[in-house]
Formats: C-alpha cells, structure tokens, sequence
C-alpha cells in the first residue's frame, strides 16, 4: 500500500496534532502559521499517496490492511491502524478537504488566529485517525478528539446565534455519541472477544452471532447513535443551526468529514457485525431518510432566504440518500453509500467556503437582498454554479455516481422510496439553482447596489481561489473516474452481501 519507509497513516494522525501542540506552547504566530501549512498539508499529500498506491484488489469482505500496531493489548484495547476499500476514500477525503479547510482558514484573518489553527489541527487529526483506526475504542476516540474544537470553535468565532447554537450542537452530538458508545460496548461484552479490535470482532461474531434479538436491540442503538450525529430526522435540527453559526473552515470540516463518522460507523461496524439487527431495522431507517430527510427538510430547504442556512438544511437533505442506501442491505446500496459520502463531503465543504466568500462582499446572507453578483465576480458565480449543480448531481461530477448507484439499488429495494428519492432531485434543483440565479443574475437589490456603491466587490482571490480549486477539481476527477475508489469499495464489500453483487461496472467502475 505504500513504499515510504516510515508509516503514512500515523504520521498523517500525529503531524497536525504536532503542529497544535507546537502553537500551544508560545510558537510565535508567523511561525505558527508557516507550520500550519504544513500540519494540513502533510495528511493531505499522505492521504493521496495512500491513495494512489492502494491496490483496487485490496481485500474481500471487507478485509484491512494494517500499517501499524502498538503490540499493546490493554483491557482489549491497542492502537492499530489501517484501510480497506471502504476506509481508503474517506480517508483521502479527510485528506483533501482538511487542507482546503486549513488553507481558507490561514487566510481568513480571523480573531485570535494561532487559538483557531490550533483546534483546526486538533480536529484534523482526529478526522485522520477515525478513518484510519481498527481498533472500535480508537474509532471513537479520535471522533470526540476532532468533536470537542467544533463547540469551541462554534462558541468563540460563530455568528449568530452562536452560543445557542454551541449548545444544542453539543446537547444532541453528546446524546448520538452517548447511545452509539453503549452499542459498541455492547458488542464487545456480548460477542466474548474480549477485544475492540474490529478484525477479532468480526471472527469472534461469525463463528458464534449474536441472537437476532440482542443484534436488533444493539443495532438500534447504533443506528439512532450514528444517526444523529449524522442528522437523521427528526433528530436533525442542530445541523443546520450549527453550520449556520459556525465559522466557514469548521463546516467544512464537521459537514464535510466528520458527519460522516456515523455513516462510516453503520457500514464498517454495524451491517457486518449485526446483519439480523439489520434487518429488523431497515423499514424504520427507510422510512425517516425518504419521508423526514429527503421530502420535509427537502421543502424546508426550498423557503430558506438564508444562504448558509439553504447549504445546511441541503447537507441534512443528502444525508437521507445516503440512508435510503444503507437501508438496501445490498452491496450496490452500501457502495453507493460510499461514494456519494466523498462528493458530499467535497461539495458541501466548496459550498460552505463559498457562501461565506459571498456574505464577505455582500455583507449578509439573506439571498434575497442580493443579485446581479456575477457582473462583477464572474469567477466566484462560476465556482458557485458548478458547486449547485454537483450537489443536484448532474453527470461529470462525482455525486452523480453516488446517488444513481444507490437509486439502481433502492429500485430493488422499494419503487416507492425511489420515487421519493427521484422527486428529491427536482427539489435540489429548485433550491440550488434559485439560489444560483438569485444572487448572481438579475438586477442588483437597492440594498446590495448601497453596499457594492460604498464597498465595490473584488471576485475570488488566490487564498480563496486555492482551496476551491482543489475540491472542485477532487469532485471533476472522481466524476471521469469513479473507478479510483469504486474497485476498492467492489472488493472491500464482495461477498459480504453475496445476493446483491457488487457495484455494476456499467455504473461506477468505468
């Protein structure tokens, strides 16, 4: 998986952690900016070599490949890292999305600079180390290292309603993490492993399963635990908040990377480890993501006049496809969980950069004070537009292979969610290019004509140009080729769901 001579995976967890220890204790701030360079960039470059060298062949039925072990075996508990297929693309996209995270922050000149790089670094290095980790203990140890900055962050540079908002994010992220915790524990005392280790786990369990009543009590915890750090319905409404209220680079690194902790956790965790419970569940799950995540917040999104607020009530909305695709129980609908895990990750972070690009010439978010932007920042209505239609999932960017794999898979699954989740799509599209419209074209608004008069805006500059280009050209890129992270994710869940086959090739893996 790689030819360094040193281990890609730890260095990648503990370089951004070295970098926020270096600025706690007094480096002085020019350095400490020099240095945060290169705490966001070494993961970045780490996660594309991985990423690049991982073998598509990686392993079946979702077999890892381990870089590193402590050798250290406390109460079941060691460190040990590693990948497979489906773990490679997620932590890739830590990766990328925290050095355009990183990078938008160092030039955002914000209050206190060195304090907010710091916690940054923090939470990057916990999103590195939840992907890469195989050990469950570890799996959510570094979620809550990379959790805890993100109330900070929220509380001290948010907007408005920020403390409100701190609050509530830190009420129901403590409840989803508090009822996801009990699951996993109970696994480990049930399945008589005696390990947190997820490769002893998965033995221990196919040789003597859980009974189907335990694995459905074990995997509703998991499911609400995960789902609500994942903003399933109803229990969704500190993520639009949050988002709204948090500072940009913080979105995009919670909306982009860390929501997907809980999505990661049911697919890597929850389906091998508990396929009964599984299915006892689906109807449940099914019903919330079509009806709650996908038409109601849906409809909620199309009266947002709030930029931010749209992008955040829209980030809740996707998370019902993703899903609707776990609720297949297929390995196409897991796959296509997967991929559309990293194109929302990487749109909804370029949007959240974007709309805060926007509010900095407009000086607000209200969409329908704005107008005619594009006249003067072509640039920035360019990067805007293709964001919009990658998060509808028009074909060439990534997210349309993720959401047409999981409706190939939900068609199996129930005519009648696909329906709903097609239906989805025209209410993306209504939203997305409204919004679009609203702000670049027509005639400026009296209010925005006062403030461009006073304040003419300049379109994007490089510090803001960087950061987009990279997600924007991650998103193109996987959009012509899928096949860079679908190959793995075919072999990582083949034949872990025999009956279903793998992702088709006429789909996703050309």
């Amino acid at each position: 998986m790689s030819q360094l001579p040193f281990d890609p995976l730890l260095l990648a967890i503990l370089s951004p952690l070295a970098v926020a220890l270096a600025i706690a204790l007094g480096l002085p701030k020019r350095f400490s900016i020099k240095l945060a360079y290169v705490g966001f960039g070494l993961p970045a470059l780490l996660a594309l070599h991985t990423w690049y060298h991982f073998p598509a062949n990686a392993g079946a039925d979702y077999a890892f490949a381990t870089t590193y072990s402590t050798g250290l075996d406390h109460f079941g508990i060691a460190l040990k890292l590693g990948l497979n297929g489906i773990s490679m693309p997620l932590f890739a996209l830590a990766g990328i999305v925290g050095l355009a995270a990183g990078l938008y922050a160092i030039q955002s000149g914000a209050e206190r600079l060195k304090i907010y790089l710091m916690l940054l670094l923090i939470m990057q290095g916990g999103l590195m180390g939840v992907f890469a980790s195989i050990d469950v203990f570890y799996f959510y140890f570094f979620h809550e290292l990379a959790l805890i900055p993100t109330f900070i962050m929220v509380g001290i540079w948010g907007g408005r309603d920020r403390n409100y908002a701190a609050m509530k994010m830190t009420i129901y992220l403590t409840l989803g993490a508090m009822l996801s915790l009990i699951g996993l524990i109970a696994i480990y005392v049930k399945s008589g492993a005696n390990s947190f280790d997820l490769i002893t786990l998965r033995h221990a369990l196919a040789e003597q399963p859980l009974t189907g009543s335990l694995q459905k009590y074990c995997f509703g915890l998991l499911m609400f635990g995960f789902g609500i750090l994942v903003s399933i319905w109803p229990l969704h409404t500190w993520a639009p908040l949050g988002y709204g209220a948090a500072p940009s680079s913080a979105a995009m690194l919670h909306a982009g990377v860390l929501k997907k902790f809980g999505l990661y956790g049911l697919i890597q965790i929850a389906l091998p480890l508990l396929p009964l419970g599984a299915s006892q569940w689906v109807g449940t799950l099914a019903l919330l993501a079509a009806v709650g995540n996908v038409l109601v917040v849906g409809l909620i999104t199309m009266a947002q006049r709030d930029l931010k607020q749209m992008v955040g009530y829209s980030s809740v909305m996707h998370m019902g496809y993703a899903f609707l695709g776990i609720a297949c129980l297929s390995s196409m609908g897991a796959g296509g969980v997967v991929l559309l895990m990293v194109a929302h990750g990487l749109s909804v972070a370029l949007l959240f950069l974007l709309s805060t690009s926007i509010h900095h010439r407009t000086h607000t978010f209200d969409m329908m004070e704005m107008g005619g932007l594009a006249q003067k920042t072509p640039v920035l209505a360019a990067f805007f537009v293709a964001a919009t239609m990658a998060g509808i999932g028009l074909p060439g960017f990534a997210n349309f292979w993720g959401e047409l794999t999981i409706f190939v898979a939900l068609w199996n699954f129930s005519h009648v969610y696909t329906a709903i989740a097609i239906a989805g799509i025209i209410i993306s599209a209504i939203y997305g290019l409204r919004a679009a419209a609203r702000i670049f074209f027509g005639s400026p608004t009296e209010a925005l004509a006062k403030v461009t008069t006073e304040h003419p805006p300049a379109d994007l500059n490089w510090g803001e140009k960087i950061p987009a280009i990279l997600l924007l050209a991650t998103l193109l890129f996987l959009g012509f080729w899928p096949k860079s992270i679908s190959d793995p994710v075919n072999h990582a869940l083949h034949p872990a769901w025999p009956a279903a086959g793998a992702l088709p090739s006429t789909l996703v893996a050309k």
